[in-house]
């Protein structure tokens, strides 16, 4: 008895984890995945149905499933001085998540408050919208002020050409425009640990999945004012803060903020190549902060002999303690950085 409702909870299960973008063909997956039939799926189905965790949308071969939102939660709220986010995740947030494991409660603890707090000091703005939906497998977050926009606060107040420039920043960490006040680890780590990152705002979309390589960067015809974040997390992750902290602690070093790794092919813009010394220096742009500088090769077909220079020789011999350690790079990426480093 209690193997067969393993397996069922198994089965029932991965029909949850896996009905997102397979709406269609859910039974034929989960049948295939556990040698069972159709009509043993669709009872699974059913009683999922009736949980009242999954929906059901059209009649036979025309049926479309999807998680059912078990929970949903929204408040507005006034930006200033005595807003507190620790009060809000104690009095508010904290109770809207409902029971998690510790690990996704603490992960939640810190991408909210983080992202609060980034709204109270540095948007500018009057409000800030909180919006929490909850399924049976994940939850989603939106964080909405009405504030400058963070890229465009980053681009001016780094003196930046645009908001694209901001974003590569970003994604190397320790940035911020306030740093009497921030480190600047807090939108870094924030979007590493969750499942989805997402920020839109002024005319640029920016997407960081877990566990994938490529960034999503998008631009918008009509810039709007004001910063969306968008969280997602599995509500059975078994990932931690600790461990995402630690992939970018150098060894022994007492788990501070000491690795970065950046993204290289955010520093083109279209179809241009990564020739120039100015293109170059955007890569190298505060990177001295770090102790080691993973350098993404990643979807960056060439690079030109000046670019190359730039970074693993002249940067490299003005800063000598920071080591820089290229990956992901083609043959002819390879090539260049060689002849960059025999110089």
């Amino acid at each position: 008895m209690v193997r067969v409702r393993a397996r069922g909870e198994q089965i029932r299960h991965f029909i949850l984890k896996n009905v997102q973008g397979n709406s269609n063909k859910i039974s034929k997956l989960t049948a295939e995945k556990f040698g069972i039939t159709r009509q043993a799926v669709n009872q699974h189905m059913k009683k999922l149905e009736h949980q009242g965790v999954l929906t059901v949308k059209g009649r036979t071969r025309n049926r479309i499933y999807e998680l059912a939102p078990i929970f949903q939660w929204d408040k507005l709220y006034q930006l200033g001085p005595d807003l507190e986010e620790d009060v809000v995740w104690r009095k508010d947030i904290g109770p809207a998540l409902g029971k998690l494991p510790e690990n996704v409660r603490d992960i939640w603890a810190y991408g909210f408050t983080e992202m609060l707090n980034n709204a109270r000091d540095h948007s500018a703005g009057s409000t800030v919208f909180v919006s929490i939906q909850k399924t049976a497998v994940t939850t989603e977050m939106s964080i909405l002020d009405n504030g400058v926009g963070i890229f465009r606060k980053i681009q001016e107040a780094l003196g930046l050409l645009d908001e694209r420039h901001a974003i590569f920043e970003l994604s190397k960490g320790k940035l911020t425009t306030d740093p009497l006040k921030h480190s600047g680890e807090g939108i870094f780590f924030t979007s590493r640990v969750f499942d989805a990152f997402d920020i839109l705002s002024g005319g640029i979309f920016f997407s960081h999945e877990f566990g994938k390589d490529e960034d999503w960067l998008m631009e918008r015809e009509s810039p709007k004012s004001g910063t969306s974040v968008f969280l997602k997390l599995d509500n059975h992750t078994a990932r931690t803060t600790k461990k995402i902290f630690d992939q970018y602690s150098s060894d022994n070093d007492d788990y501070g903020f000491t690795k970065t790794v950046v993204p290289v092919k955010l520093a083109q813009y279209g179809n241009d190549k990564l020739i120039s010394r100015s293109q170059a220096k955007r890569v190298t742009a505060r990177v001295e902060l770090f102790k080691r500088v993973i350098l993404d090769f990643e979807n960056v077909p060439m690079i030109g002999q000046a670019f190359a220079d730039e970074v693993f020789r002249v940067f490299q011999f003005s800063h000598p303690e920071v080591e820089l350690v290229a990956v992901n790079a083609n043959s002819e990426v390879k090539r260049m950085i060689t002849r960059a480093v025999s110089n």
